[in-house]
């Protein structure tokens, strides 16, 4: 009855099994993985956010299938402040990334054809080659004192069937950018591969190590074929607001094709809702406001983790953005063993490395946003285990 792409496995990972089970005994747990920025105190400018949807507009339906104009004006605005000139007829509005993936899946593969992430990455990208009939492949980050694209391996991973190159920028959870000499090798391979690229942009507002060489968008991207991705769950900390985007660059020809398709796809869901595109242009002048105090966060944690991992046997791994932290353990380690005493004895939750298919055993990873007593406290219980090993 059922269809082969909702085959999952259904049964509840032990590790979360427990940490209901300590949650539901009231037992307090320092949760180092809160993803969500509603919920992780911080304090929102709520009247003009919420003031913004109390238009009189938002009572009249005028569908658009690439988004109203104001508000890919005020995306295109948003831009302009970086120093990239982005036309508004290359820009189309979504209720999330993953609809934006959705639309671009549709776009650019058919069924069974591949698209090439990096791993580590975020799991939901399974998910979402699944439910679009696409077949995911991946390539490899690598890490040496800092996390590397190497694009003659990945190349190795190209196939008659690769049809888009996917890269986060800043990784999650690595948190590395993709770097200038990187992306220039990767518009030669997406060249002669006649593969698009997928860039996913979200988290690129917020940094903390990031180099000289490092592009910060790809929305200039004119080499090849180029779809960059953005959205407001991340860059103003409003999941719940449902709006994201799509920025199309690339030869003229190429472009002007896919905004032709897009237009036709979008039309068919017709997904954004009016009172958050009426909003955007008030939203989007309240993000510096929004974006502080998470920025700040993330930049104090990151430095109470390095300082109190310096003494330990415990190393951070280099981030340049993002808002997630690895920390390597050190010897032989059944990561998912460790995570599970830790949760048992120091009631303390983190994820261990496999949940974003890091390739070696023995790391974990802690989300930034955590409230900074909250982490700073977990942290020392996490260290009170590293060295009772």
């Amino acid at each position: 009855m059922f269809s082969h792409r909702t085959d999952w496995p259904f049964a509840q990972n032990p590790l979360m099994m427990r940490l209901a089970e300590l949650k539901e005994q009231k037992i307090k747990v320092f949760d180092l993985t809160e993803s969500n920025p509603t919920r992780a105190g911080f304090s929102y400018p709520a009247r003009p956010i919420l003031k913004a949807l109390a238009q009189a507009s938002n009572m009249v339906y005028q569908p658009m299938p690439l988004g109203g104009e104001k508000a890919r004006t005020a995306v295109a605005q948003m831009y302009a402040r970086q120093g990239i000139k982005v036309d508004i007829e290359r820009i189309i509005l979504t209720a999330s990334s993953s609809e934006a993936y959705s639309f671009l899946f549709r776009l650019l593969l058919d069924p069974q054809d591949v698209a090439l992430f990096p791993r580590p990455s975020y799991p939901l990208f399974d998910f979402l080659g699944q439910l679009n009939d696409v077949d995911i492949h991946f390539y490899s980050l690598l890490y040496d004192k800092a996390w590397t694209f190497d694009v003659a391996r990945a190349a190795e991973e190209v196939s008659a069937r690769t049809k888009a190159l996917v890269l986060v920028s800043p990784n999650n959870p690595t948190g590395c950018f993709v770097k200038t000499e990187e992306l220039q090798a990767i518009n030669v391979l997406c060249r002669e591969k006649n593969m698009a690229i997928i860039c996913d942009e979200v988290f690129s507002d917020y940094t903390l190590d990031v180099p000289l060489n490092a592009v910060r968008t790809l929305a200039g991207n004119s080499e090849v074929l180029t779809f960059v991705l953005g959205g407001l769950s991340k860059s103003l900390g409003l999941p719940q607001m449902k709006l994201s985007w799509i920025v199309v660059n690339g030869p003229s020809e190429k472009v002007q094709e896919a905004l032709k398709r897009l237009e036709i796809i979008a039309d068919t869901y017709l997904s954004v809702n009016t009172p958050a595109q009426n909003a955007l242009p008030a939203w989007l002048s309240l993000k510096e406001k929004i974006q502080q105090p998470i920025q700040e966060r993330i930049r104090v944690n990151q430095k109470t983790l390095t300082a109190l991992c310096a003494s330990t046997p415990l190393k951070v791994l280099r981030a340049e953005g993002g808002w997630y932290g690895i920390i390597q353990l050190s010897g032989d380690i059944d990561e998912e063993s460790w995570v599970m005493r830790l949760l048992e004895t120091q009631h303390v939750f983190v994820h261990p490395g496999y949940f974003f298919d890091l390739e070696q055993s023995g790391y974990i990873i802690v989300s930034y946003l955590t409230p900074e007593k909250i982490f700073a406290e977990g942290l020392q219980r996490i260290i009170a285990q590293s060295r009772s090993l």
